[in-house]
């Protein structure tokens, strides 16, 4: 499994079509217009997702490792 941060995993969701909402905290809501699916995803640093929650996170964007090279 990758290793990615909140960062990085941003910046791959809206390479893909996602948009930034709100923020909440530390959490960014990122959303698509044509989606009722929403994506909260923790901001900490450049400290990476555990692997649950990116695979998780990975799977509600409609996306596999392969798309995050």
């Amino acid at each position: 499994m990758i290793s990615l941060s909140g960062k990085e995993l941003a910046k791959l969701v809206e390479r893909h079509g996602w948009t930034l909402l709100r923020i909440n905290g530390s959490h960014h809501i990122y959303g698509k217009p044509e989606n009722v699916v929403r994506l909260s995803i923790p901001i900490h640093g450049n400290k990476p997702l555990k692997t649950g929650l990116l695979k998780h996170l990975l799977k509600s964007a409609g996306l596999s490792e392969e798309n995050t090279g």
